[in-house]
């Protein structure tokens, strides 16, 4: 009976595919979320002859990066213009993060301004135009902010005119 690759496989020898729950367990993420990840270009599989994901080891850090940019509140778009930065041949190295994350940067520093700006106006004026609270009619009399746009204006960077009540 004729033995398996993987039979003649040294125990110490690291396997240079992991199955599903292999990267499941390593990456912890769920085998669901990484099913979805491949229906959606992001990572990539082969299938073995019974039809089973095997996936290659730099896949671990691309679920990684997926990872860090979904907290950081990334776009699942640009998470996916991201990886394909990245070379699919083999791991990603310092260099390759690098260039990626510093294109995130600027949407991130983006974000947290946006978050700022809405903590600092949250007990006094949600900056949209409503009218709701009675502050709004000093930053937003007349419904000024209307002029500029759906949203909540100010809190998208629009600045309020000068109030001209007294």
């Amino acid at each position: 009976m004729a033995s398996t690759a993987r039979e003649q496989e040294p125990e110490t020898m690291p396997h240079t595919e992991l199955t599903i729950g292999e990267l499941a367990e390593r990456s912890g993420v769920a085998a669901s979320a990484l099913r979805f990840y491949e229906a959606e270009g992001l990572i990539s599989s082969r299938r073995t002859d019974g039809n089973q994901r095997r996936f290659s080891r730099p896949t671990l850090r691309r679920v990684a990066l997926i990872q860090a940019g979904r907290v950081a509140g990334i776009p699942l778009q640009e998470i996916r213009s991201a990886l394909e930065l990245l070379p699919h041949d083999r791991t990603a190295t310092k260099r390759d993060w690098e260039r990626l994350s510093s294109a995130w940067r600027r949407d991130v520093e983006e974000r947290v301004e946006r978050l700022t700006a809405l903590r600092d106006q949250l007990t006094s004026c949600i900056g949209c135009g409503c009218l709701s609270l009675r502050s709004c009619a000093l930053f937003n009399a007349g419904d000024r902010a209307a002029e500029a746009g759906a949203g909540a204006r100010y809190l998208l960077g629009d600045a309020p005119e000068p109030s001209t009540a007294g």
